[in-house]
Order: C-alpha cells, then structure tokens, then sequence
C-alpha cells in the first residue's frame, strides 16, 4: 500500500513538473503565432518584433544557467515556487506596459526563469524515481514544452487572433497561478545538489559536453530561421490565413509532443543515434518545406514530419549532455535548454535579416543551409563518450 502511495506521488510530483513546462513552454512559443498582432499594437515591424522571441531565448540561455549555478544549493522545490512567481510577474507586465524596451526586458526574465525551472525541474524528477527510469522522468517533464507547442501555442494563437493577444497571455498568467499552487501542494521537497559549483562546472563545460551542446544550437538556429516567420511563409507563399494558420501550427506541435512523448525511449535505446537520424530528418524537411511551400496539405505533411524529428531528438539531446558531463549533471541539466535557446535567438536573427531583405521564403532557405551544416557535427558528437567510460579510451590510440 505504502509503495502504491508512493508511486502515486511520484506520479502526481511528475504530472506536476510537466504542467509547469507546458505552461512555460506556451509563453515562450506563443508570441511565434501572435507576432503580427503585437508589431501592430506596438507600431514596430514584424522583424522588430522578432526581436521578442530573441529576447526570450537569450534570457533562456545565458540567464537560466546563471540562476541555476546560484540556486544550487536550495531546496528545490523552493526554487520552483520562486521561480513560477517571476514568471507571472513577467508575464504581468506585457499586459501592463506597452513599451517594446520594457517588453523586450520582461521576456528576458520570463526566459531566465524559464530556463531554472526546467534544469531544476530535471534534477528534481531524476530525484523522485530510480536511476532506471531517469530518462523516462526526463521525457515526461521535456514534453511539456512539445504539448504547449501542439496545444496551447495553436489555442493560444487562436484566442489572439480573436480577441487579441492580451487575452492569450492573461491565460499564461492564470495558468501560472496553476502551477504554483500544484507545485506547493505536490512537489516534495528535494535537498540541495552536493558539492560546489566549480566541481560541477569542471565535467559541465568539458569539450565532449560543449560538442553535444554546439550541435543543439545548429539544430535549433535551423529550425527557428523558419518557424519564427512560419505565419508571413504561410500567408505569402501558401497562400493561408486568419485562423487557418492554428490548424498549421497544430499539426507541427501535434506531431512535436509525439515526438517527445517517443523520444525517451530512442534515447534508452540510442541517443546518440537518435540525434543524427532526427538531424538529417529536419534538414530533409525544411528542404522539402521549400520544394512543395505552395500546396497545403503537403506543407502540413511536411510541417508534420518536421515536429516529430524536432521533438523525438529533445529528450535524447539531454540525456546526451547529462550522460557526458557525468558528476556535472546537476549543472549540466541547464545547458541544452541554453544552447536550444541561443539556437532559437540566432535563427530568428538570421530569419528577420532575411526575410528583410529576400521576402518570405528566405527565412526556410536559411534555416536549410544551417541544417546541412548540422549534419556533419551530429556524426561526430556519435563518438563521445561519459567521462568513466572515456577516461579508459585515453589508453588506447584511437580514444575520441
């Protein structure tokens, strides 16, 4: 009976964490469907706009990392109560403040806190079950930001366009409020990480991590070229608009939760593997994104397949960078989500300096050729191994 209650808790803390990233997860991806209605309101291009989704993602990415190093050593559930109060305050002053400069800080901070939530999130999963089930705790909690992608960014989308997207955000606020209280009541509170930060940061940043880690970046820079301008592709080359474009989203974040749902067990399996299979299929998809851009239902085939390579590669990409920083996981849980994050900044900068310049359809071409570039680096990262395991091929000539 105890090991039923157990298990049931378990259950629920999970639930829980995967609750708080999808709410999470919406704010981040939502302003991708709204952006044309915010560039309106604020009186900016869309390309100034763009800069939104930079912000967020550079918060995500430098900050998240930062807040997690100086929070290692609380509880953790403390930590994930704090951190679900600034984003609400964050999300906040979007409602409140219709300033682009002021708009642009307040998506950092949501980002930073963004980012400690997941790593700490990670940390406290991988607690709460045995050592086995670890990646499957990972994939359960990673899959909220594929469900926010396949249900709240297109539902989200859908209320902005109706009502305006202050309504959209009102309901990350209240969604917010949600989560703080489910984490309060569900969540056990998980002791502070041993040892120090520089002892973690020593396995976190080794060359084998930063390899795994550059490889997300390129990925995502790829991904978000495209997907950050998906509405004005959408409109101007496949000819859809208005509330037509949800059903588009929806089909990528469907196939994007699928994916992630999926993924934990590619990478039980091999996650190395995983990550070349999953890069070579988005590369094959943005390309065909370009080939078939005018015919609809092949752009939702496509858009389709594009979520599923995207989110089945997510949980094997952090099992990867954990695996190889070995005692620097804790610190290291942080890092894909950053570099995933600096990847999305970079590819929605390359993505509006694009379509600025060569219309609607520059955004997917640059996104391809950066995926090409990925494919190469996916191979290699396939040779490295955790530190005990590589510290043993050191002996031998062809050690990675």
């Amino acid at each position: 009976m105890d090991t039923q209650l157990s298990l049931a808790r378990t259950n629920l803390a999970l639930a829980t964490l995967f609750f708080g990233v999808f709410v999470l997860g919406c704010a981040e991806l939502l302003v991708v469907g709204v952006l044309n209605l915010i560039a309106t309101d604020l009186r900016v291009s869309v390309a100034a706009a763009g800069t939104l989704v930079t912000a967020y993602a550079l918060g995500m990415a430098i900050g998240g990392p930062i807040l997690t190093a100086l929070t290692i050593r609380l509880d953790k559930r403390a930590v994930l109560v704090g951190t679900l109060i600034l984003f609400a305050l964050a999300n906040l002053v979007l409602l409140l403040v219709p300033d682009l400069g002021l708009f642009v800080a307040a998506r950092v901070l949501a980002g930073a806190v963004q980012g400690l939530f997941i790593a700490v999130g990670f940390v406290t999963g991988m607690a709460l079950v045995p050592p086995e089930r670890a990646s499957r705790a990972i994939s359960v909690i990673i899959s909220g930001i594929s469900v926010s992608a396949a249900l709240g960014v297109p539902l989200g989308t859908l209320v902005g366009q109706t009502v305006g997207w202050r309504g959209s955000f009102t309901g990350i606020i209240l969604l917010s409020v949600v989560a703080l209280i489910a984490t309060v009541a569900l969540v056990p509170s998980v002791p502070r990480t041993t040892g120090g930060v520089a002892g973690q940061a020593r396995y976190a940043f080794a060359p084998r991590v930063l390899a795994v880690l550059a490889l997300n970046f390129l990925v995502f820079a790829a991904v978000y070229s495209a997907l950050t301008y998906i509405v004005p592709f959408l409109e101007g080359v496949t000819g859809i608009s208005g509330a037509l474009i949800s059903v588009f989203l929806l089909a990528y974040g469907l196939a994007n939760a699928m994916g992630a749902f999926g993924g934990g067990r590619f990478a039980d399996r091999n996650a190395a593997r995983t990550l070349i299979t999953a890069t070579v299929g988005a590369a094959a998809c943005l390309l065909a994104l370009h080939l078939v851009g005018a015919v609809a239902l092949l752009v939702a085939l496509v858009m389709s397949a594009l979520g599923l390579f995207v989110g089945g590669m997510v949980p094997s990409l952090q099992v990867r960078v954990v695996s190889l920083a070995g005692p620097g996981g804790a610190l290291a849980s942080a890092l894909p989500g950053s570099a995933i994050n600096v990847g999305i900044a970079a590819g929605s900068v390359a993505g509006g300096v694009a379509i600025s310049g060569s219309g609607a359809s520059a955004p997917l071409i640059t996104g391809l050729v950066i995926a090409v570039i990925a494919i190469p680096v996916a191979w290699a990262t396939g040779f490295l191994k955790p530190p005990a395991v590589q510290a043993a091929a050191e002996l031998t000539p062809d050690a990675v």
